[in-house]
């Protein structure tokens, strides 16, 4: 059987996808990148399966390996405006671009939700730096879990919870893609496994990332078992579907592709 080239993000909340591949060489190697960059190697062929932002979906022509994401059901904690203004008087908005998605996710709901038009400027992920410069600014991964107290002064709006407050339904970050053939029933059944596995340790991730201490630990803990979200099922798709429509409609992306997924037998 084929080895797989798998491209996962280098952040916290892909730890519990890839539980135990390291301990599969027969079926895949692993890299880690940003999002952004996870998406670019998959374009390039440089990766056959990538865990990329879900509007990187809509860039070629993939398949999504299935039941497996990350997503949120409410709050996410790790993706959020940070604003100094009240939403309404947001003017100008500085976007950290590690991830396409909760970019054009932020645009959305500056359109649909908050109805705002801001003036839109590319940002690193530094806080200080970013409000420096403009009302308020996406902060997305650990940096944006990072973010505690909050500066004085600052109100952070979770976009997990401003999503489900729109839609009423899950919002989908980032799943397993590939191009047609890429994975067969064994690679599905492995990932999915990896999945059930980091769910249930959990505990263990958050011990093995805090460095001993136990304060990061706990919140750490809080963050994988009760913010994010693993699955990939009805509800979760039609977010999904909600989220490239919108996406369509504002011009964010070229257009629609079917949602397909990879055989699981």
């Amino acid at each position: 059987m084929s080895v797989v080239r798998l491209g996962a993000v280098s952040y916290l909340n892909t730890k519990p996808l890839v539980d135990g591949l390291q301990d599969r060489p027969d079926l895949f190697s692993l890299r880690f990148d940003l999002p952004s960059q996870c998406a670019s190697l998959l374009h390039d062929g440089q990766i056959d399966v990538g865990l990329i932002p879900a509007i990187e979906y809509l860039r070629g022509d993939y398949f999504i390996v299935p039941d497996i994401a990350i997503g949120s059901d409410g709050p996410v904690s790790s993706v959020a405006v940070f604003s100094r203004v009240p939403v309404e008087r947001i003017e100008t908005l500085a976007l950290d671009t590690s991830s396409k998605t909760s970019v054009a996710l932020t645009r959305i709901l500056c359109a649909h939700k908050w109805r705002i038009a801001p003036t839109i400027t590319p940002g690193d992920p530094n806080l200080r730096a970013m409000l420096a410069h403009a009302d308020a600014a996406l902060v997305i991964g650990d940096p944006a879990l990072d973010v505690d107290p909050l500066p004085p002064g600052v109100e952070k709006i979770d976009l997990g919870t401003e999503w489900k407050a729109f839609t009423r339904l899950p919002f989908v970050y980032a799943m397993w893609a590939g191009r047609a053939g890429a994975v067969g029933s064994a690679h599905v059944a492995e990932l999915q496994a990896a999945r059930d596995r980091g769910v249930g340790h959990v505990a263990a991730i958050a011990q093995d990332v805090s460095g001993g201490d136990a304060g990061r630990a706990r919140k750490v803990e809080r963050y994988l078992r009760d913010n994010l979200k693993y699955p990939l099922g009805e509800r979760e798709i039609e977010g999904l579907e909600r989220f490239y429509r919108f996406a369509a409609e504002l011009g964010l992306v070229a257009g629609l592709r079917p949602v397909r997924f990879y055989s699981s037998r």
